[in-house]
Parts: C-alpha cells; structure tokens; sequence
C-alpha cells in the first residue's frame, strides 16, 4: 500500500512540476522602487521579498556571511542566537533526533505520530520529522527563524514558528569555493561549491560536505577499568562503602591500557545539493535541486549521573551487580553495554505473580553503538509572471530518509533494557500560489497546500526492569497522513505610512497508526495483546472464550496487533498585522495570530486498554512589536513582546489513564495536560559604533503559567514550563583590522548565555522526580585573516572557550528502570579553517 502510495506522490509531483511549467508560478514580488543599503537583508516571509526591518513579524534572519563569522556550522548552532528559540540534540533513545521549541512551544520527541511544533524547511519544502533535523549549513544563502505561529504564512501549519533554510541559488558566474578544516580530535572537515553556466538561460551549482570527529565521550569497558576483586570502593545510598565490582562480579572484556571501547559523540557526515535554475524568460524561472545526506557515526554522547538502587533480580548484570552509583563513570564517559546478555527465567516479583510471567525466558538481543541517517530529497519550484499584476508559484518537493539507532536504556552492564530501532519515512508535498497586485496599494496570495507522508517504526525493544513480566518484543508500527489547506493572505496599504496584513487557513489533516506487538520469533506477545494471541491479528469482537477469564462472554474486547487508530480533524486558522511606519528609522505593529498542532492516538501503547487519542492543541498568539533603524544607521533595535493563549496542550503521562488501573503501568501515554498563558519578551540589536566595528546581541524573557490542568495528566497548576528558559541571552562583537596590502585581520568573541530549564518530570505523586537543565554561559571566539582580494582566509576558532560543562539534555528514568542519563555539551574545541574562493 506504501509503495503505490509512494509512486501516486511522484506522479502528482510530476504533474505539480508540469502545471508549473505550463501555468508558472510568480517570483516572489519585487519592490523595484526599494533601493539595498549595507546591513539590508531581504526575506520571503509574507510569500513576498521584504526588508526585514518593513515585515511587520519577529524574525531572525542569519546571513551566509554571519554564519561563517559566528562558527555556525548546523541548524543547532544557528539557533543559538535567536531569542527564545531552542534547537538542541538528543540523547541515544531518541536516535539523531532533536528537540526543538520557539517561545515555549514545540516537540521533544521524534515518533512520526507526533506533529513537530516547529516547521523546518528546505527551500520552502517542509520536513516532517524531528530525526535528522540538524541540518549542515551547507552553502546557504540564509536562514530565517520566524517566531509565533505560521499558519497562514507556510506551506504546513506549524504552531510554535518555522525554521527556514534557503541554499544559494546559481547565476552562472563561474564562482566557487573550496574551504578545509583540522582541528580538536582529529576534525577534519572539507567543503566546496561550484557554479557555472550550461548555457545562456541554464545555471548550475554544486555543493559538497564531508567531515570526521572523534567523540567527545568514552565508552568503557566497566571489568576493565574496575577488575573484579580490585577493591576500588564507593559510597552507596545507605553512606555506606561497598567494592565496586566483588570478585566473581563483570568480566573485563577489553584487555587494551585505556579500557577504551568507542568514542561517543562522533561525526562521520557527507551531504551533497546539485541545483539547476532554468531562466528562459524575464517572466519565468524554475529552479530543480536535489541533496544526499549520509550519517554514520557512534551515538550520542551520554552519561548517567544519577541513579536510584535497582536490585530486581531481572536486571542485575551478568556477575550479579544491581543498578546504583558504581556505574557512574564521570563527566565524559559511561560503561554502555551495546546490548543486554541472557538473562534466563524471569523471576517474578509481584506477589502471586498475576500475568503467570514466572519462568519466561529473557533472551539475548545485541544492537550497535553507530548511529545511522541517510537521506535525500528532490524539489522543483517554477515561478511565472502571468501578467504585470499577476504571479504564480508552484512549489513540489519529495523526502525520503532511513535510520537505525540502538540505546542501552541504563549505559551500565546492567541490563534494565535496550532498544533497536529502525525507521523509514517517506513525504511528498505540493504548493500552489497565486499572487496578486490588485492595486498600487493591495496584494492578495491566494493558495492550495498538500500533504502525504508514509513512516515505519520498526523497533525491538527489551525491557526486564518492568515488573508484572519481561517485555522482550518488536514493534513495527506504521504511520500514514495526509493534509490538505487552503489559504489567502491580503496585504493592504491603507494609508502611506499604514499596513494591514490579514491572513485565513483552512486545514483538514488525517492519520492512521497501525500497531504490531510481536515476540522475537514473530509470534503474538501474550503480555502485550492477550486478545491478540486468543483471538488473531485486528480481532474486535465479543470475548466468547472468555480469554481473560472474568466469566463475561459477551464483553467486547480488541487486539492490540493488527488495529488502527485514526485521526482526523480540520481547523481554521487566522491572522491579522497592523503596522505604522512612524518614520524611516521606526516602524511598529501589533498583530493576532492562531495556530494548531494535530491530535493522535498514544504511539507506544502497552496494551490495547492504552491505546487511547489525544485531541489537538491550539494557539492563539497576541504580539506588538517595534523595527528601528537608529543613529544614521549605526544601530538596529527590534523588540517584541507576546501573550501566548496556549490551549490543550500535549504532554506524556505516566501512569496511562486507563479505566483499569492495572493497565495503566507501564505507560507513555500522550493526554491533552491543560491550558497556559505564555509570556514574553524579544529584543535583537545591531550596532556599528564605529566603522568596521559591529555588535550584535539579543536577550528574551519567557513566563510559563498554567491557567487549567487536566488531572489525569498528573500536572499541577504550578509546574513550570518544559523546554523554557526564562532568561536566554547572546552578544558579539568583532572589528576588521585593515592590514593595508597584507589584507585584514578580524577577531571575533560571541558570548552565550542560558537560566536553568526545566525539563519535565519523571513519575507521579509523592515519587515524583524533577527535572532541570542547569544554566550556563559560554564563549566562542575567532581570528580571521583574510587578504587583499579577500579571495583567500585563513580562520582560527575555538569553541566553549571556558570549557563550560554543561548540558544539552536529560532524560530520567530512576522510577523506571532507576538511571538518569544526561547528555553533555561538546568541551572546548579548536579547528584552523583555509578557505578560497574563486
């Protein structure tokens, strides 16, 4: 069914190329009487070109130049600077995913049932997925980072904000560039562009990336470093001292000095982009790109720092160890086992035993500690001016991507789970625009979006820490959606100095999840779907051999493997932007804007009583906000400040609220946790003072309040919000010192500064665990020298100056299987850059 589904998507993606070719699509608008200045810079956020200081929305905007100056060098680090934006990696459960958040609003997690509150887009194509979102900044033209919802002014609704990446596109001027890179554990990092004409009317260019770093964690062999019957102590929980590793406890299983088994934390990545723009005409453009991203590196770099004494029988190590303090390792590095060994009969540990688990066997499952992504993606955007008045815009993109990751849920030789997971996606979107001059003064964009994307998560997993039975089962769950939108956008200058902008969404959106619960023979897990192993696959009926044994014949009850969930609903969107153009220097606005994120079904369900929707979330956003260019230029100050209305809000909850308790655990249930009013505060600088000398600086305040809790979610009204720095701040400064004919020589220093972030609790009730992210601050800095021709540079950077520790991630599981894993920034780091170009 995929696979015609798949060839359905190319075939309306060629045809959507077709329509293009035949009916165009408008170029962006051009303001032809707008003359550039140094320190302009243009975006396309209003489906139009505008200086960024006339669009009446707080935006971010990063130059190709700025991320060269910066040291930006992916998605991640580009969001480094943008006021209340968060883009960070995480831990080797999530695989090469990230968590990313504007304002407070997003998605932590990369299971294709979930929407991702932040869109992310390539060349105004949308990517669907958390995983293998930290993009390379590949030859860029620019990013913009658009904050508050976006539901009237992007291809997908996105909530929280977008991200948008635009490559440079070619122009046939036979220019280029070839940059390489050494540096802190053997980095090393090549790049190159080309561009050149075919012919008069057909341009090309060519990008490339490889680079390769040693990890920044070490993977050790635990009998190594501590041999059994060593004698190395440590303190336990009771304060009591305790050999770490007794005789007869773990093995030594590397024999080399440094005990060493892998670096984690890597880079092993190679990308590719090959762009063709075809200009036939001063009324017509279209543009073919296509990219190659291969990942193959070891996982993420990880530590446990906290643990709660697990001592169930069924996950000791194989030299009988429980779970506790002796296997935290250090700062940067852990004992991770890439796999759990046989365990034998489980050992129950609930009295009577209720699901008859005693005696199961615990199989061996082993996995790899590489981290695998490979991806690419085709888009085709024509652009036909019609008329004068009159343009239309086709844009057609097609993605596809594979990976495999596996997690040692404890990265200890203690062996509380592991997991294997592979998952394929495949989306297809198609974009049709229709712009409209109506007069000197009014602008219409009228369009059509669609939206099919087609997942499968196929993961084993392998939980001994859960205390009913053990969980030794794959999972290989499919996910298909679709959307479908109507838009309109008017912009009305209604007096000279005075704008209206006003903008109408209409979404319907649907998905269907399939579940699979499987043993590792194939057959039907018995803990997980009972009905399932009584009945067969996708049964739904009444209980007629009573197999839960209640007596009731005529109950309904349903199988967990075979069924699906679905999901469907739609949505009106809206927004409305008024802004007054006060002088040239300021220009302010105040706007209302809404947004949503689609509903679901739980996609980790531990039995069918858990397999319960979870309603969408809504936004609706008020902001006010000034753009002012001061002092003759020399300084730049933009401010905005937001009320967000944030309404059912998606959140995990465990227990799972069932109707039976005894169904309830083990759980990662997706409920709709409450409504909050979200607060904040926005102001991004630029400032020359003096010539060749600039500044550049934001700071952000967000206030997370919960106005309704929902109890089942196990909230309280006083939580904070998760993912939410209340302070985040950035400044920096450089000057360009001219060396005459020796060329210039620019030092630069950018500081970062982030408050404590909560990040979410673990558990429920007088148990329950915080969690927080500590604050830190840290420094970059780069030396620059460049010559006269300013053809060649030479770059010395080095990043966390101060070697701040600090981290990027935390994900607790000490109620579960008693570890708290966190993962650490990268240290301080250098790399001397040669860069020419041509």
């Amino acid at each position: 069914m995929r696979t015609q589904n798949r060839k359905r998507a190319l075939a309306i993606g060629a045809s959507g190329v077709a329509l293009a070719l035949c009916w165009g699509t408008p170029a962006v608008a051009q303001d032809g009487e707008t003359e550039l200045r140094e320190g302009d810079i243009v975006v396309t956020a209003q489906f139009r070109e505008q200086l960024l200081q006339d669009t009446p929305l707080a935006i971010t905007a990063v130059t190709a130049e700025e991320l060269d100056a910066k040291s930006m060098n992916d998605l991640a680090t580009v969001a480094d600077s943008a006021p209340n934006v968060q883009i960070r990696p995480q831990t080797a459960a999530f695989g090469p995913s990230v968590t990313a958040s504007i304002r407070g609003i997003g998605q932590n997690d990369f299971n294709p049932a979930y929407e991702p509150g932040v869109g992310i887009y390539i060349d105004d194509v949308y990517y669907p997925s958390l995983t293998g979102a930290i993009f390379d900044t590949l030859d860029l033209d620019r990013v913009e980072i658009l904050r508050g919802p976006q539901g009237t002014l992007s291809g997908r609704n996105s909530i929280g904000g977008a991200v948008k990446m635009y490559s440079r596109l070619p122009n046939g001027d036979s220019s280029g560039m070839a940059e390489a890179s050494y540096g802190s554990r053997d980095r090393i990092s090549v790049r190159a562009a080309a561009d050149f004409a075919l012919t008069d009317t057909l341009f090309a260019r060519i990008s490339g990336v490889a680079k390769r770093q040693d990890g920044y964690v070490d993977q050790l062999d635990f009998g190594c470093v501590y041999p059994a019957g060593g004698g190395d102590t440590f303190i336990n929980a009771d304060g009591v001292a305790e050999e770490i590793n007794p005789a007869g406890g773990e093995q030594r299983a590397i024999f080399t000095d440094d005990c060493r088994v892998a670096k984690l934390g890597g880079t092993n990545y190679q990308a590719a982009r090959a762009i063709l723009r075809w200009e036939p005409a001063d009324t017509f453009d279209f543009t073919l790109i296509g990219d190659f991203t291969d990942d193959d590196r070891t996982g993420a770099g990880q530590v446990l720092n906290a643990t709660r004494r697990n001592a169930n029988p069924n996950i000791l190590t194989p030299g009988g160890l429980p779970l506790d303090d002796r296997f935290i390792c250090g700062k940067f590095c852990n004992f991770q086992v890439d796999g759990s060994a046989y365990g034998g009969a489980f050992v129950p540990v609930i009295p009577g035993d209720p699901f008859g688990a005693g005696g199961t066997i615990m199989q061996e499952t082993s996995g790899s500690n590489r981290t695998k992504y490979r991806g690419w993606g085709v888009s085709g955007q024509a652009n036909w001016d019609i008329a004068e008045q009159l343009q239309l815009t086709s844009i057609t993109g097609y993605r596809e991507f594979d990976t495999y990751f596996a997690a040692d849920g404890d990265i200890s030789p203690a062996r509380t789970g592991y997991g294997i997971n592979n998952l394929s996606n495949w989306s297809f979107s198609q974009e049709l625009r229709l712009n409209i001059e109506a007069t000197d003064t009014l602008f219409f964009t009228l369009g059509g979006y669609y939206f099919e994307q087609s997942s499968v998560y196929d993961s084993t997993q392998d939980l001994r820490y859960v205390a009913p039975y053990p969980l030794q089962f794959r999972q290989p769950d499919t996910v298909d959606a679709d959307a479908k939108a109507a838009f309109a956008n008017m912009s009305w200058e209604v007096l000279p100095s005075l704008n209206l902008n006003a903008g109408i969404r209409y979404t319907e959106e649907s998905k269907d999840q399939t579940y699979y619960r499987y043993n590792l023979d194939g057959s039907i897990n018995g803990f997980l779907d009972p009905v399932g192993v009584c009945y067969g696959e996708g049964f739904e009926g009444p209980d007629a051999a009573d197999c839960d044994g209640d007596g009731n014949l005529t109950e309904i009850v349903r199988a967990l493997t075979g069924q699906t969930a679905s999901y469907k609903g739609d949505q009106i969107d809206y927004r409305v932007a008024l802004d007054y153009r006060f002088s040239e220097a300021l220009l302010a606005y105040a706007s209302v804007s809404t947004g949503f994120k689609g509903g679901g079904s739980n996609p980790r369900p531990f039995n069918a009583f858990q397999l319960l929707p979870f309603g969408p979330e809504t936004l609706t956003a008020y902001e006010v906000g000034v753009k002012s260019d001061l002092l003759d230029r020399r300084l730049r100050l933009n401010v905005s400040a937001f009320l967000n209305k944030y309404s059912d809000i998606q959140s995990t909850a465990s227990p799972c609220p069932t109707a039976d308790p005894i169904y309830s655990t083990p759980s990662a249930c997706r409920v709709n946790s409450g409504s909050a009013d979200i607060k904040g505060v926005e102001v991004e600088m630029f400032a020359e003072p003096v010539d060749d000398f600039t500044l550049t600086g934001s700071v952000s305040y967000l206030d997370f309040q919960y106005t309704f809790v929902n109890p089942a979610s196990g909230a309280q009204l006083d939580d904070p919000g998760t993912g939410m720095p209340k302070w985040k701040a950035s400044i920096g400064a450089q000057y360009v010192i001219d060396l005459g004919s020796a060329g210039s020589l620019t030092p630069r220093a950018d500081l970062y500064y982030q408050d404590e972030t909560f990040a979410g609790f673990e558990g429920t009730g007088a148990s329950r665990l915080v969690q927080y992210l500590p604050s830190f601050t840290t420094t970059n800095a780069r030396l620059t020298w460049r010559n006269q021709d300013e053809d060649l540079s030479v770059s010395l950077e080095v990043t966390n100056v101060t070697d701040e520790y600090y981290l990027y991630s935390s994900f607790d599981q000490r109620n579960n299987n008693g570890g708290r894993i966190v993962a650490p920034a990268r240290p301080r780091e250098w790399a001397v850059t040669v860069k020419k170009e041509f």
